[in-house]
């Protein structure tokens, strides 16, 4: 692949770009996707990242100067190259691109008409399977409350039964039991009847609450009136939360059609800050929803474009597309969006920019609420950012590296050299990567001896990781399937030089140069310095740094004692001395406690072994047979 790069010349390349539709794609120096984008013109878009263009933006001039290579897809034509665009953003999350941060998927509602004895279920895909779906709905605990209101009030069944095949085969659950469902399982209910159930709670979902609480009402008078008060509170009950639900859709947009409203939020001056993107759920009508989105590399773009790039990566996301998007102002590619949002709605979509009347004002009243979360949040995220992204530069700063972002850091935990444990913990940016943290059963070395576990665990780290890049350099496995495969910017011990030097010296024979930082402790088992470069560096315990590293140092050493205490088991920790006649838990702990480990109690003789208390004479002896025959 170095090769390769060497052989990249942008200037020769960018002559041969073909003058048709496609998607780019921009990479660095680690062959890392930085950015992706899509042109009509390819020769003439990619061409101009590289024209001494002023006024760009300080992002995009950043994303330029580490430009090592390119390479583009063509495609039949625009609206291909957005879907393909979409897609490869979706899966690489390069850098660069203005990226959607929160990755949410809606609650539905999900009737299912089809079936002889129709369910009401809570689903998060909207699948074209027959069934009516109703949403999608920003709240999943109101979701499942209604749901379960409407199997309350109208008797369906909750169940996976297959009716009315199993109708009579079982006994009926317990809902039937407690006048909760209306038994079809029982055959008691028709079809015909069952059905009737249905329809009440498909106009129920349809908003039609008015009759629906008429009808409890005088169910809950006629209750009361015949004495029958545990009955009347019942209907009550369901009455109150009938209107619960019916609170919700109190505010509406006006007409009956489906509408999402956006509006948009960003700070100009500030080149690290994210923009807010907010959007109202209108749904037949009626407000269902809302839900503010953070937009990530927005520094430099138009509100336009921001606009443009939240579309297509939320309703690429989102089964749900509405008919009609109102938002403060015309995205870029404003026809290409409508076209391809129409495929995905299966009929026509407008994208529009009222200029009066009441969905102007519901489109101001987006960007007002737009305005106030990305206020509010301000503080609170520069507050993150100083625990987070602030500490990785301080700790960078303290130990004289260029950049800290990735920090991976190691323990060993066991109890006198039984089932000695290794633990390896990621953050990245200062955050915990808890998909990358890693646990390790220690496989070669026998007692209580950390500096030889923590050279297995990380010989074992590093060479795995090693024959994963070189796997990847061969293309013979997929870039997103090696766990091991990034190597950290400064690797964290949990200890001194003798544990920075085991690290050092597991690097060198393999032929790495990472920097290996040990975190020093004090009698009181407390972060108090670095030992780094042969030296160490105190460090103000009051600083975010501090905090970051005492964060890391916490989460290593639980990671590592959650991984022992899952292997002290009788089954996994003890096994062998389990299968000794007359050996249990108090005298396998008895041996636990004398013996500094399994090779010691091998060693030892029936005279050692029966002077501990709790051993006899007869138990001594059947030990002693056991681990000789053993060896034998």
């Amino acid at each position: 692949m170095q090769e390769q790069e060497q052989r990249f010349d942008i200037q020769e390349e960018l002559k041969k770009l073909p003058a048709e539709p496609g998607v780019y794609i921009m990479r660095d120096a680690q062959d890392t996707i930085m950015y992706v984008g899509k042109a009509v013109n390819l020769h003439n878009r990619v061409r101009s990242y590289f024209r001494k263009i002023v006024g760009r933006g300080p992002q995009i001039d950043r994303m330029v100067s580490q430009i090592e290579r390119f390479e583009y897809i063509v495609t039949d034509s625009e609206l291909e190259a957005l879907i393909l665009e979409n897609n490869l953003i979706k899966e690489h999350r390069p850098k660069y691109n203005t990226m959607l941060k929160d990755d949410k998927t809606y609650p539905y509602i999900r009737v299912t008409v089809t079936e002889a004895f129709p369910r009401v279920q809570f689903s998060r895909l909207m699948k074209k399977d027959g069934a009516r779906y109703f949403g999608p709905f920003t709240s999943a605990d109101a979701v499942r409350e209604t749901i379960e209101l409407l199997n309350r009030m109208y008797g369906l069944r909750d169940c996976r039964r297959n009716l009315p095949k199993d109708i009579g085969k079982e006994r009926p659950c317990l809902n039937f039991h407690m006048g909760r469902c209306c038994g079809p399982c029982t055959g008691k209910v028709t079809e015909e009847e069952y059905r009737k159930r249905v329809d009440l709670a498909l106009s129920f979902l349809g908003g039609n609450y008015g009759e629906i609480m008429r009808d409890l009402k005088a169910k809950m008078q006629a209750a009361s009136d015949e004495m029958n008060f545990e009955e009347a509170i019942r209907w009550r009950d369901l009455l109150e939360s009938v209107k619960q639900v019916a609170q919700r859709q109190k505010m509406s947009g006006g007409s009956g059609d489906d509408k999402d409203i956006l509006g948009i939020a960003t700070e100009p001056d500030d080149i690290d800050a994210d923009g807010v993107v907010q959007i109202f759920f209108i749904r037949d009508g009626k407000l269902i929803g809302r839900d503010h989105f953070y937009m990530t590399h927005v520094s430099g773009r138009e509100k336009a474009e921001i606009l443009s790039d939240f579309v297509r990566q939320f309703y690429a996301g989102t089964p749900f597309v509405p008919k009609t998007i109102l938002m403060p102002e015309e995205p870029e590619e404003k026809g290409l969006l409508e076209e391809w949002l129409s495929i995905r709605r299966g009929g026509k979509v407008q994208i529009a920019i009222p200029q009066r009347g009441q969905k102007e004002k519901l489109v101001e009243l987006a960007q007002e609420n737009a305005a106030l979360i990305l206020s509010k949040d301000k503080e609170r995220l520069k507050r993150e950012e100083g625990r987070t992204i602030g500490a990785v530069r301080e700790i960078s700063e303290l130990l004289g590296l260029e950049d800290a972002s990735r920090m991976e850091a190691y323990d060993i935990s066991n109890i006198s050299g039984f089932a000695n444990v290794g633990s390896m913990v990621v953050y990245e940016k200062g955050r915990p990567m808890r998909s990358d943290y890693r646990k390790f059963r220690i496989r070669t070395v026998a007692g209580p001896d950390d500096y030889a576990c923590m050279r297995e665990v990380l010989t074992r780290r590093f060479s795995h990781g090693l024959k994963e890049q070189e796997q990847l350099r061969e293309k013979q496995i997929d870039e997103q399937l090696g766990s091991f495969t990034r190597f950290p910017d400064v690797i964290m011990m949990d200890g001194g030089k003798g544990q920075v030097n085991v690290a050092l010296s597991v690097l060198e024979e393999l032929g790495l140069n990472i920097p290996v930082c040990g975190m020093v402790k004090d009698d009181h088992h407390r972060t108090r310095g670095l030992y780094f470069r042969g030296e160490e560096i105190p460090i103000d315990t009051r600083s975010e740094g501090f905090k970051l590293l005492t964060r890391l140092q916490d989460e290593v050493h639980r990671f590592a004692i959650e991984y022992h205490r899952s292997l002290r088991s009788k089954s996994q920790v003890t096994s062998r001395l389990d299968e000794i006649p007359g050996i249990g838990p108090a005298r396998r702990k008895a041996l636990m406690r004398s013996f500094q480990s399994i090779g010691e109690i091998m060693e030892a003789s029936v005279e050692e072994l029966a002077a501990i208390p709790e051993i006899p004479q007869k138990q001594a002896e059947a030990i002693y047979a056991y681990f000789h025959e053993k060896a034998e």
